[in-house]
């Protein structure tokens, strides 16, 4: 696992010389992760196969833009360390950045990897703000895309979408999700209510009882 800022360059600098990362492809997974659920690790996993990854980097972001009432970074690093336990190829990269930014967070990156080529894996209903993003031009010249599709959406239409985008992604993989209709929301309500939900994974539902997360006082 990744564990700070500080150790991520002491490893980068041990990796240059080794050239872990070179040509190795790693997949950069941003989001909230409030909590993480089936659907997001079905998700990476499908991308290590789809997009021939060598692994993909959970990135949480610390103070998600327009979302409130997030739960705390900590336990929502704790969540992410648990669900890629299983899996070898997954990790989770904690850096000192709020959010993901074009412009301060894919240096840092680029530089962490050195050598790697960056693949940027988000759902279908983020990808089609993309061109929006500050400095959006930077990340599509320079890494590939991975898109998986949500239940909302048709995967011709994603694509379609994206090829008419003024810049184009170094490559595009628009791929149909093994999940496409799990929810974070539906999970916090599960929680809150002691209830079930699609997608809900048995090591959050552990950490979230332990450390009474989303809990309702109803139900005390």
């Amino acid at each position: 696992m990744f564990k700070d800022l500080d150790f991520l360059h002491r490893q980068h600098r041990a990796a240059k010389k080794r050239s872990d990362f070179a040509g190795k492809r790693i997949g950069i997974y941003s989001g909230t992760f409030n909590p993480v659920h089936a659907g997001h690790i079905a998700f990476a996993v499908q991308a290590l196969s789809e997009a021939n990854l060598d692994q993909v980097v959970f990135l949480p972001e610390r103070q998600p833009r327009h979302k409130t009432g997030v739960e705390h970074f900590g336990h929502r690093v704790a969540m992410l360390n648990k669900a890629v336990k299983p899996h070898p190829a997954l990790a989770v990269l904690e850096l000192v950045d709020k959010n993901f930014t074009v412009h301060r967070t894919l240096p840092q990156l680029k530089t962490l990897f050195h050598g790697a080529t960056l693949v940027m894996l988000m759902g279908s209903d983020t990808a089609q703000y993309v061109p929006s993003w500050p400095y959006a031009k930077d990340l599509l010249k320079s890494t590939e895309l991975v898109v998986g599709v949500r239940s909302t959406h048709q995967s011709d239409e994603i694509e379609r979408v994206i090829r008419g985008w003024t810049v184009q992604p170094a490559r595009l993989h628009v791929l149909k999700s093994f999940a496409p209709d799990v929810s974070s929301s539906d999970i916090r309500q599960a929680l809150r209510t002691n209830g079930s939900a699609k997608g809900l994974l048995a090591s959050v539902r552990k950490y979230a009882r332990r450390e009474w997360l989303y809990a309702s006082t109803e139900n005390l």
